[in-house]
């Protein structure tokens, strides 16, 4: 028999530019030079009860906070990740707020998934 595991979850977007300065894959290899995403966050965290273990609105604030002081604001009013992926960004997040998985995707098409064994 299988144990039940509860996990919830927020969601949450921010605008910022990016780049992959050592592409080395000459289709995309515009992805070298910064770049505009609205990028989506889907973060996950174990519960062990039914009333608010952890509460998703709050989760979602602490979140959103903690990526608006982690990178720089441009001057044009979005962040500047410097060459951070997807991958990257869903591995800190998971890992600063003790999460068990995290998704991070580039305009709703694209990203990284970052899970811990289990989940």
């Amino acid at each position: 028999m299988s144990q039940t595991k509860k996990v919830v979850f927020c969601t949450l977007q921010f605008e910022a530019v990016h780049c992959w300065p050592n592409c080395h894959i000459e289709d995309v290899s515009f992805l070298r030079v910064k770049h505009r995403h609205m990028f989506h966050v889907k973060a996950f965290a174990e519960v062990n009860h039914d009333d608010r273990d952890v509460e998703f609105i709050w989760l979602k604030r602490q979140i959103s906070e903690w990526i608006q002081t982690k990178y720089p604001m441009t001057e044009f009013g979005y962040l500047d990740l410097g060459p951070t992926s997807c991958e990257t960004i869903a591995t800190d997040i998971m890992n600063h707020f003790g999460l068990v998985r995290v998704e991070v995707n580039e305009d709703n098409e694209n990203g990284a998934i970052v899970w811990k064994e289990g989940f």
